[in-house]
């Protein structure tokens, strides 16, 4: 079973997955892509950690698979209300591994980040091991609150997406996929690159045309590729972090490329404060250092689609299994969405 049409997300039965599969389903249903929901847990600490739903006695692994299929059946029935059929996987170990060769099938993976505990935990929490550094598609992390605990709203239809720039390989990948990507939207692009506060230098109005005139080289083919994309550029002093987490405010989506160990993905991952998906209050869209690499060896690549990597049937990944699980009513959907997007038109 390998869709390169397909994009997966996430879920432990918490309601930040709950909410990155609403967000999954209505991006599968605008691009015209399938949908596939992943419930992940390891024995014995599933009970402990993973789960939300329920609390079931430790080692107890019937037990775990039937909770999965609940949450997955919950999950289904979101999807189904944005219109979208969504097959099931159940995931057992660890989940970080799983996923990064999982990856390799499918045109996006899909996450929500609820901060300490769960799926996004052991998926996000530490850079030598976290997927967005290392999968073999793009990712895109959907914050379930702000810093104060405030939920955060998501738009049906996306209308501005910001992306981070700048001349290294995942950058200009990342502007590519970007435009693409509001391009399908038919939403404004604003394209932010960030210049770093030198000491001691002077001429930095002289710095900061310098980085703007490599921007416009940067931009112009893009426009050329995308007459009716408007296209908006900034150049701005100081972290590109600082001023990716501040786009997110305004942003419907955010775009970043990701370098793999070391470089962005520690200020992207890592553990200080400055850390964007710590802080960004929009989806952030992760464009792995293994998605570039391979997109490269590739002489017709196409921006959005997905990288030449070979693929592995679901088959031989040990520890997925394909579950066919019932719909929950309507009514629990709609519960569900209450309590994550109060403001759900």
């Amino acid at each position: 079973m390998i869709n390169d049409k397909a994009i997966l997300v996430g879920v432990d039965g918490s309601h930040a997955s709950y909410k990155a599969t609403w967000w999954a389903a209505n991006y599968a249903k605008h691009a015209g892509l399938t949908l596939q929901i992943v419930c992940a847990y390891s024995l014995p600490s599933y009970a402990a950690v993973s789960f939300d739903a329920t609390y079931t006695a430790m080692g107890d692994d019937n037990a775990a698979h039937s909770d999965a299929q609940e949450i997955l059946s919950k999950a289904k029935a979101i999807a189904d209300e944005q219109g979208v059929e969504a097959a099931t996987l159940i995931v057992t170990g660890d989940p970080a591994s799983v996923f990064v060769e999982l990856s390799r099938n499918y045109n996006l993976i899909v996450i929500g980040n609820r901060g300490k505990g769960g799926l996004a935990e052991r998926l996000l929490g530490t850079t030598s091991s976290s997927l967005p550094a290392y999968a073999y598609c793009p990712i895109v992390v959907v914050p379930y609150t702000d810093d104060d605990g405030n939920l955060m709203h998501l738009n049906n239809t996306i209308t501005k997406v910001a992306v981070g720039s700048d001349e290294s390989k995942w950058g200009l990948k990342a502007l590519e996929i970007a435009a693409a990507f509001a391009d399908s939207w038919g939403a404004e692009l604003d394209v932010i690159s960030a210049v770093p506060k030198i000491q001691g230098i002077d001429g930095e109005e002289a710095v900061m045309e310098s980085y703007l005139d490599d921007l416009n080289v940067r931009i112009k083919p893009l426009a050329e590729a995308h007459p009716n994309l408007k296209i908006n550029k900034q150049v701005v002093p100081g972290s590109a972090v600082n001023a990716l987490t501040k786009a997110s405010w305004d942003h419907d989506v955010v775009v970043v490329g990701s370098r793999g160990r070391g470089g962005f993905t520690g200020l992207l991952l890592g553990s200080t404060s400055q850390g964007l998906l710590q802080h960004a209050v929009t989806p952030v869209y992760v464009v792995p250092r293994k998605y570039v690499e391979a997109a490269e060896s590739r002489l017709d690549t196409v921006p959005s689609s997905p990288a030449e990597v070979t693929p592995k049937p679901i088959e031989a990944i040990s520890g997925v299994e394909e579950v066919a699980v019932p719909t929950a009513e309507p009514e629990v959907a709609a519960k569900i969405e209450a309590k994550i997007d109060p403001d759900r038109q």
